[in-house]
């Protein structure tokens, strides 16, 4: 079958066929439908976010059950699937506690199977990782049955990527927030896939307002369709300036969903005594952020964590297609360029220029 190969960073990924194993115990092949254009992928194209390679990126998708391992009784064949790109085990102590989302298990396997093996091998032999187990720019990939979550046949196979990753992130993030409650006030710093679910969340919640914050105006001006009720281009004005302007002293919630020490300080310092600041975006590895911690205590401010949604990702799955079936949540507006898996490089230097919404590859 055909992948996009990534073999080294800061270089385009060559389009390679692969050989592909069959799957083994507990495990399913799917056939991929769709899969979405993430900067989580691009960091590792980048090298901001070391990962072995060779290996077949792509971390959020969708796809159909066409083969099944001995043991797999969570799916089965022709079922159409949201992928997770946590598979998880069901077993550490993360996932007794409900914190599938951050499987530790799973975390320790990385771009392997739970066995420790690949499914992926070059015509040499050479063995080819899968980002998150998954791996989507590839016309078929061999997943854990724990990454397929079942879908009604009404959601279009492009919704159902994205929720597999940036929806479950930005709203996910959002919702599942202890102490998120009607009427607070929400900022949320970077507009790209995962801010605009974030403002979704926050609608969902009754914020009574939400802010958006990010470089360029287009991506602002494209946010009010998702949920913000006002928007703040940070490179002309002081965004926390700004911020505290329009609420009184500061937000109740404030979401980095760009990842930076920039942008978690801008959030940070955007909010309320008492109030939350949740790091979503995935900062280049090894940064750091300057928080003052007398400041923090004397606030009495929270800062915290969310990875994947903050909870189970197929309990987040559940709701957001509920959500999206419902007309709650837009997730088909989100999509404005839609590409094959050859046009892939493509399709990352449409990300790279900031341009509105989600990239999503389509296949046949």
């Amino acid at each position: 079958m055909k992948a996009a190969v990534l073999l080294e960073s800061k270089k385009p990924m060559p389009i390679m066929e692969l050989d592909q194993s069959e799957p083994k115990t507990g495990e399913v092949r799917v056939k991929m439908s769709a899969a979405g254009i993430c900067a989580s992928d691009h960091h590792v194209m980048t090298g901001d976010n070391p990962t072995p390679m060779p290996i077949v990126l792509g971390h959020e998708g969708s796809g159909v059950v066409d083969a099944v391992g001995p043991g797999v009784s969570t799916v089965k064949v022709g079922d159409r699937c949201v992928l997770s790109f946590v598979a998880n085990c069901g077993h550490c102590r993360s996932c007794r506690e409900g914190l599938s989302n951050i499987c530790d298990t799973n975390r320790e396997t990385g771009t392997r199977q739970y066995d420790g093996t690949f499914r992926l091998h070059t015509e040499d032999g050479t063995e080819v990782h899968q980002f998150a187990k998954l791996g989507v720019f590839a016309e078929s990939i061999i997943v854990p049955q724990q990454a397929c979550y079942p879908m009604p046949d009404d959601v279009p196979m492009e919704v159902a990527a994205l929720i597999g990753c940036s929806v479950t992130t930005g709203v996910g993030g959002v919702i599942n927030q202890p102490g998120m409650r009607a009427g607070m006030t929400v900022a949320v710093i970077g507009a790209g896939g995962v801010g605009l679910n974030a403002l979704q969340g926050a609608r969902l919640m009754n914020a009574s307002k939400v802010i958006a914050v990010d470089i360029s105006d287009h991506k602002l001006e494209f946010a009010y369709k998702f949920g913000a009720t006002d928007v703040i281009n940070s490179k002309n004005q002081d965004p926390i300036a700004a911020i505290q302007e329009l609420t009184d002293g500061g937000v109740d919630f404030a979401f980095d969903t760009f990842g930076h020490k920039i942008t978690t300080e801008q959030a940070y310092n955007s909010t309320r005594k008492g109030g939350t600041t949740v790091v979503v975006g995935l900062a280049p590895d090894g940064m750091g952020a300057d928080i003052p911690l007398v400041e923090l205590v004397r606030n009495q401010k929270t800062l915290v964590g969310s990875y994947y949604g903050s909870a189970s990702p197929h309990e987040t799955f559940g709701k957001l297609l509920e959500f999206y079936r419902q007309g709650k949540i837009d997730v088909g507006g989100m999509v404005t360029r839609k590409y094959k898996l050859e046009e892939i490089n493509e399709a990352y230097a449409a990300l790279e220029r900031g341009e509105d919404g989600r990239g999503v590859i389509v296949f046949d």
